[in-house]
């Protein structure tokens, strides 16, 4: 029996450096066997994820945490172009929107894309993570 080795791969999407920090940590704590990149809005994240995309599709990451409200790119702008770029065909990556944003319409409005996964407020704890986590594990 093999056991898979391979470390989960976040894509940590925030403008807020000192809230990336912490959240790196907690996930860290969280789960042991973790990479963790960050990108500081969402058109370095687009960038990055079409490199990936490019050089090899399986090395996009299994999570993207997305903020909402950056500047150059916001998390909106990101959805819409990941979609239109048609950057993970195969739904390799589940995204969450991470916000501390307690508006309706902002959660309803994550809600609206199927490539979201579920909204999570800010800030990240342990359990939040876990829950993230095996929400995800059980498709």
């Amino acid at each position: 029996m093999t056991i898979n080795t391979k470390a989960v791969s976040i894509l940590l999407v925030d403008d807020d450096e000192i809230n990336n920090f912490i959240s790196v940590k907690l996930i860290k704590k969280t789960l042991l066997n973790t990479e963790i990149s960050t990108c500081l809005n969402g058109k370095f994240a687009i960038d990055q994820l079409v490199e990936i995309q490019q050089r090899n599709p399986d090395e996009l990451p299994d999570y993207i945490l997305l903020d909402i409200n950056m500047p150059i790119m916001n998390g909106w702008e990101f959805l819409d172009e990941y979609q239109r770029l048609n950057i993970d065909p195969m739904g390799k990556s589940k995204i969450f929107i991470i916000s501390s944003s307690v508006f309706n319409n902002d959660i309803n409005k994550a809600k609206s894309y199927s490539l979201v996964k579920d909204f999570i407020s800010k800030p990240l704890s342990v359990d939040k993570i876990k829950e993230v986590l095996s929400l995800t594990n059980v498709g």
